[in-house]
């Protein structure tokens, strides 16, 4: 524990000298207060006159001065005593405030002086003293507490960074799955932190830098974790918003200091998180904060020109903007190199998922290949709330193992949101249904579709339905996978038109018709899936500065923007007429799944598919190979 005494002392010293200043500017009110009319009215009682007498008094002459206090409430004046033949203190209170009492004296040639107001009636005396307790608190909060960040040792401009300097961070590669690519990069730099003779030997400088960039819950930090654990050596991590303060150079002091603690624990890895916060381009800002946060930036810049290659401070950072970052801190001798981390594919979700379920007790007949499938563009740190999901719902139930049932609830819960109650109106109950039985026969009669998992009637966040579907996953998409989707999506709303009639269509659509109308223009306007010129003609948004809308267009693209917006239109009604299509050749289908989905409320998608191909064929789909797990 520290030595409390030199911080009681300060705040002592502090404290005096405030009471000090307050005496001191108020000490001419302290002696006014030892002589003013309130001694005087409690010490001689009896030697107030009445106020006519006192009148009396002017007018025959016997008053050559007087004394006014209190803002000429109090009158004190010397009176000659014809008994006792002296001067006799007398005092009379005016019982109104007004300016006739000093005509009056100036009309008799009688001289006055006026003392102000007791001092503790004034404002500043009662603020002082209210000031002054809380100025303590404030100072000693501020200055002296414990773990404070402004104190006289220069704290404020100290960098707030989370030191391991026990070479263990207790995560290491095996821990880390599903970026095998950049795992393979970062090999290098753990043998340069444990064997730096290998690259010297033969004159190759290691980088000093390196950015991973990644959508939120790849494993950035994890990543830079793991090689620290595997070569051995400190972990120094911080986050750009702690560079940003509100008083000016505090950032660039921050940045010397963090790279002060680096050198003193080379080698090591030093890691900044979310540096967008302060590596953003500059000259893109206006005010004050923008000037500040260069100054942070161009304070790393210099910083890491500074230190040799060869001391063995490796900077990684981590962010999701590389986009917006300055080319200043990509070029070569600062962050040499750029290693992208993108969400896993179906082989490394598996990968995660093992690592992830180690300390579960999962149950054995549960095959981490189909949570696999399930979970298509999920990220490391989804998969792995996913898992805790389910051992919450396990705990819940009273289970010993967790089973697959818990998992696809937990994966429902996080992608639809918490389960809702039934419907119980059967005429709504009966809309929902053949609503998704119209997503999901629409997509399963469809040669490009993505496969059904499941239609259920049980609600979800705002939805009262869904249709799950397997989404296919292929790194190229082509204009008949694109199209199918778009189908299925109106699916829904076909189903309403078919069986309802116009007047009857619902607005459990609106959904879908957000969802139609990001693919179709995406079609037109990126991949070049329309009858127009096959380019990219994504138009930018027009930009508002200082209130005025600015177009950053060039003028060329404003004839097509309508030519655009005809070939959507154009897109979705085909797909609308090609879903009614679909749906009213299969009427009778469709009315006996939405029949079934009323009674038993959930299909899976292995029953559904039977079910629909023991009425009509099935069109021959592209299946993905069996995985060997």
């Amino acid at each position: 524990m520290k030595n409390e005494t030199p911080r009681i002392f300060y705040t002592l010293l502090i404290g005096l000298a405030f009471i000090s200043g307050f005496v001191y500017f108020n000490w001419d009110n302290f002696i006014d207060l030892t002589n003013n009319s309130r001694n005087f009215l409690e010490s001689h009682p009896g030697q107030m006159i009445p106020f006519d007498k006192f009148l009396n008094y002017i007018e025959n002459g016997d008053i050559k001065k007087v004394d006014l206090y209190e803002n000429g409430e109090i009158v004190v004046f010397d009176l000659f005593s014809s008994a006792t033949k002296k001067l006799q203190h007398v005092g009379v209170k005016i019982p109104i405030r007004n300016s006739s009492l000093i005509l009056k004296l100036r009309e008799y040639r009688i001289d006055f002086t006026a003392y102000p107001a007791v001092s503790f009636d004034s404002a500043w005396s009662i603020v002082s003293v209210l000031l002054i307790p809380v100025l303590l608190v404030v100072v000693y909060q501020l200055f002296f507490s414990e773990g404070s960040n402004y104190d006289f040792f220069g704290n404020l401009r100290k960098a707030r960074a989370k030191i391991q300097l026990d070479a263990n961070t207790g995560v290491s590669f095996n821990d880390v799955a599903g970026i095998d690519e950049a795992k393979q990069e970062f090999e290098e730099f753990v043998s340069f932190l444990k064997m730096p003779q290998l690259f010297t030997a033969v004159g190759a400088n290691p980088p000093k830098g390196v950015i991973i960039v990644g959508p939120p819950g790849t494993g950035k930090t994890l990543l830079a974790k793991a090689i620290a654990g595997e070569a051995g050596v400190p972990f120094i991590s911080i986050s750009g918003s702690e560079f940003v303060e509100m008083f000016v150079g505090i950032g660039a002091s921050r940045v010397r200091d963090l790279f002060e603690t680096a050198e003193r624990n080379s080698p090591c890895i030093l890691f900044i998180d979310e540096i967008d916060a302060i590596g953003r381009q500059r000259g893109t800002g206006v005010g004050g904060t923008n000037d500040e946060r260069e100054q942070t930036l161009n304070q790393i810049l210099t910083e890491m020109d500074g230190f040799k290659p060869t001391s063995g401070i490796i900077v990684i950072a981590a962010t999701n903007r590389a986009d917006v970052l300055d080319s200043a801190l990509l070029r070569p001798g600062r962050f040499d190199r750029q290693i992208t981390v993108y969400l896993p594919d179906i082989y490394g979700r598996i990968e995660i998922l093992k690592v992830h379920s180690r300390d579960k007790n999962i149950d054995s007949k549960t095959s981490l290949k189909f949570i696999a499938q399930r979970t298509a563009g999920f990220s490391g740190a989804d998969l792995a709330n996913i898992l805790n999901e389910a051992a919450i719902l396990t705990a819940r139930a009273n289970l010993e193992t967790i089973t697959i049932k818990q998992i696809y609830t937990a994966i429902e819960r996080i992608i639809a949101g918490l389960e809702g109650v039934l419907l119980n109106d059967s005429r709504n109950k009966r809309l929902v249904a053949y609503h998704e039985v119209g997503h999901a026969l629409a997509g399963t009669l469809l040669k490009n579709h993505d496969d059904v998992q499941k239609v259920t009637l049980i609600p979800r966040g705002r939805a009262q339905g869904l249709t799950w579907f397997t989404p296919d996953e292929q790194p190229l998409m082509t204009r008949g996978q694109l199209s199918s989707r778009l189908i299925g999506t109106l699916g829904g709303r076909a189903a309403e038109k078919v069986i309802f009639g116009k007047m009857e269509i619902t607005s459990g659509a609106s959904n879908d018709f957000f969802k139609v109308n990001s693919l179709a223009r995406q079609m037109v306007t990126r991949f070049g899936m329309s009858s127009l010129t096959p380019m990219a003609m994504d138009l930018p948004k027009p930009s508002i500065f200082f209130g005025r809308r600015l177009q950053t267009r060039p003028d060329c693209f404003l004839d097509v923007a309508d030519q655009i917006d005809m070939q959507i239109i154009e897109i979705v009604e085909d797909g609308f007429d090609k879903a009614c299509t679909i749906l009213e050749r299969n009427r009778l289908l469709l009315d006996q799944l939405a029949t079934l989905l009323t009674q038993v409320e959930t299909i899976d998608g292995k029953e559904f598919e039977q079910f629909v191909s023991s009425y009509t064929g099935l069109p021959k789909q592209t299946k993905l190979e069996p995985l060997s797990v």
